[in-house]
């Protein structure tokens, strides 16, 4: 039987892992002790019952494949040097190991032990916080504010964006950023925009200790706790030196039509890492996935990749806490801007736990 290694075991990783689980020998390659939902990580940060929920086990996702904890050293060919596990050799190799996010939003350590210990002092901090200042006002951002205003009504936020507009990148229509600033304005949060911070805060991110700041526009800012909300950076550092051809700058890697890595024959990629040009995003990772499952599964029966990724139009879907936020979707062909009742149906309510359990086996909560 082929074998086929993934290491990262996000939301595109466990979606092409269980894809190919019957038609391959599949290895998962992932550093965490369990899943972790990142799309309601800043849920996680205000609400000790979701700060449970996030993590999730991994030992049901395959029937015949293995999943292997451990971190990728260096890959050449298609094989994997993993910490604790040595050389992982394979017949394909699919890439999903996403980008890096500042915490809250995402969450770095193997255990999930010391990551629920993280998130409990951020809540903590935040019980006891009455200003935060949120340095970026993009998608996380304003997610955030949305999750601190919901959970701590009386938290005055600020939002400092150095780009002339919240939400500065993607390209969205003028009437999210509308609907989503009149809310967060009504939620008495200040949203400073074309200004920067002189100086980054002189405490860590999460931790209340009490900080003033001054921008490059002169203003001195206030407060108990700050988070900062930008500079992804995709997880690419333990590609050898092989991939110094279609590594770019921002460290994404250069994919053909089939999601194939150029040059590189038998590696994929996925999700964060691939340069292909749109919002990185859950859904986004899983059509990944789709499409490669779907060409290495044509691979093993003897015929030709056949399947080809190309972007959809830009969709982003913000809630504001459980019942507000904003949401840009196609709806017969057309971009539309709905509001926080179907923003909160769609994403809010639930964050996408539950087919995120469904995909790793878990049983649904009672």
């Amino acid at each position: 039987m082929a074998r086929v290694t993934i290491v990262g075991g996000g939301y595109g990783g466990i979606t092409a892992a269980k894809a190919l689980d019957d038609v391959a020998e599949v290895t998962l390659v992932e550093q965490k002790d369990t899943f972790v939902s990142h799309s309601a990580a800043l849920r996680a940060a205000v609400d000790r019952d979701w700060a449970e929920k996030i993590f999730l086990p991994y030992d049901k996702l395959l029937t015949n494949g293995r999943v292997v904890h451990g971190t990728a050293l260096t890959v050449r060919g298609t094989t994997v040097e993993v910490s604790g596990h040595g050389q992982i050799e394979a017949d394909y190799l699919v890439l999903a190991t996403g980008t890096a996010y500042p915490f809250p939003a995402k969450h770095m350590e193997s255990s999930s032990v010391i990551a629920k210990a993280r998130i409990e002092r951020v809540h903590s901090n935040l019980e006891q916080s009455s200003r935060v200042l949120i340095v970026g006002a993009g998608a996380v951002g304003i997610e955030l504010a949305g999750e601190i205003t919901s959970a701590f009504p009386q938290v005055k936020v600020t939002m400092l964006e150095a780009a002339d507009r919240i939400l500065p990148a993607g390209d969205y229509k003028p009437e999210i950023r509308e609907a989503i600033a009149d809310q967060l304005t009504q939620r008495g949060v200040e949203i400073l925009t074309g200004d920067s911070l002189s100086f980054l805060p002189p405490v860590d991110v999460g931790v209340l200790s009490p900080f003033r700041v001054t921008t490059q526009g002169g203003r001195q800012l206030e407060a108990d706790m700050w988070f900062r909300a930008y500079g992804s950076a995709a997880a690419t550092g333990f590609l050898s030196e092989d991939y110094d051809e279609v590594r770019h700058y921002d460290g994404t890697i250069r994919v053909d039509e089939y999601l194939r890595v150029v040059d590189h024959p038998g590696v994929w990629a996925i999700g964060d890492i691939t340069d292909v040009r749109e919002s990185k995003r859950a859904d986004a990772a899983r059509a990944h996935a789709r499409v490669v499952a779907s060409n290495i599964a044509d691979m093993i029966a003897g015929r030709e990749p056949s399947a080809t990724y190309t972007p959809g139009t830009e969709r982003i879907i913000l809630p504001l806490g459980p019942d507000g936020g904003a949401s840009q979707i196609l709806r017969d062909g057309v971009r539309v801007v709905v509001g926080p009742e179907e923003t909160s149906k769609i994403k809010g309510e639930d964050l996408f736990l539950g087919f995120i359990r469904q995909e790793l086996g878990v049983e649904s909560e009672a």
